[in-house]
């Protein structure tokens, strides 16, 4: 994971470690080394605009740096990235886990999940069903996506698997109705949380766009989740923005993880959202969400 990015980066410390041992850095010196490795950063699926923002936030806290004879030249030049790329990671940390929203939330609190086709949409909220019940709270599971061919039974798989109450409605019914009858099932069954698929036609779907704003209208959810693929990179950027003018989104969770050897398309996902990012899937487990953690993902991209 990130391999490509961590080479890239390491490279990069070098080099201007190289510089700033001889005098003290300029915007040229910064330029000079960032043209030789800009290369390896694309190469590596970085997006052109995550390229630029990170070439100018590193000039402007490089520039006049200076080392005292015999000093770490290249620890000095790490610090200070680490600095600039830390302060960006830190900017997706989401407020609350959705765990504690739940718990201190309204009851039942509801989740909307909402994605294109093929993102793991389906594995993720079967995984935050688990995260709560491990959690000891309970929700329900409503598959509101009563458009795509399977999208129900695989979610009543994973519901039956874990053990949790689950909605559906008929296919081609009418996805707020679902929405609606999923929320007042857990009204009458005292449950913590309402967990609802929607349809992940392509995000340039009107149809589908005012199909969510729908049931968003009619069982006002709580959280707005987008569900991204990490492997993706500008793409995955355009859906959030694209559904977020469109219907709002509140956090992301980011999907496959794992996958992104080179780490340049969750890289930019990641500096590019504007959006918290509440959890990370690294695998087809049960388990495999993690909490966002900026610290984690800044020593896979320095090696520190």
């Amino acid at each position: 994971m990130f391999g490509k990015i961590k080479d890239a980066f390491s490279n990069l410390t070098r080099k201007l470690g190289e510089a700033v041992s001889n005098k003290e850095l300029t915007p040229e010196d910064i330029d000079r080394v960032f043209d030789e490795i800009e290369l390896s950063l694309l190469e590596g699926d970085v997006a052109y605009e995550v390229v630029d923002m990170l070439r100018e936030l590193l000039k402007k806290e490089l520039v006049g740096l200076k080392i005292r004879r015999f000093g770490n030249a290249e620890g000095a030049v790490r610090e200070r990235i680490a600095k600039v790329i830390g302060g960006l990671l830190a900017k997706g940390v989401a407020g609350k886990d959705l765990v504690d929203l739940v718990r201190e939330g309204p009851k039942p609190y509801i989740v909307v999940f909402m994605g294109v086709n093929g993102v793991g949409k389906t594995t993720t909220i079967a995984k935050v069903g688990y995260l709560l019940l491990k959690n000891g709270l309970r929700p329900v599971i409503v598959a509101a996506d009563t458009f795509r061919a399977g999208a129900q039974e695989q979610l009543e798989l994973h519901a039956k698997r874990l053990g949790i109450d689950y909605i559906k409605g008929k296919y081609g019914a009418d996805p707020a109705a679902v929405a609606k009858d999923g929320l007042i099932h857990a009204e009458k069954a005292g449950l913590d949380a309402v967990l609802i698929d929607t349809a992940g036609r392509m995000h340039t779907d009107r149809n589908l766009m005012e199909e969510i704003r729908k049931v968003v209208r009619v069982v006002r959810p709580n959280l707005k989740l987008m569900v991204l693929d990490a492997l993706t990179g500008n793409d995955a950027v355009a859906q959030a923005r694209w559904f977020d003018e469109a219907v709002g989104v509140d956090a992301v969770i980011l999907t496959k993880l794992d996958a992104d050897a080179k780490g340049g398309s969750a890289l930019s996902i990641i500096l590019s959202i504007g959006k918290p990012i509440m959890y990370v899937g690294v695998g087809q487990g049960y388990d495999d969400l993690k909490p966002y953690n900026p610290s984690e993902i800044l020593n896979k991209l320095l090696g520190q």
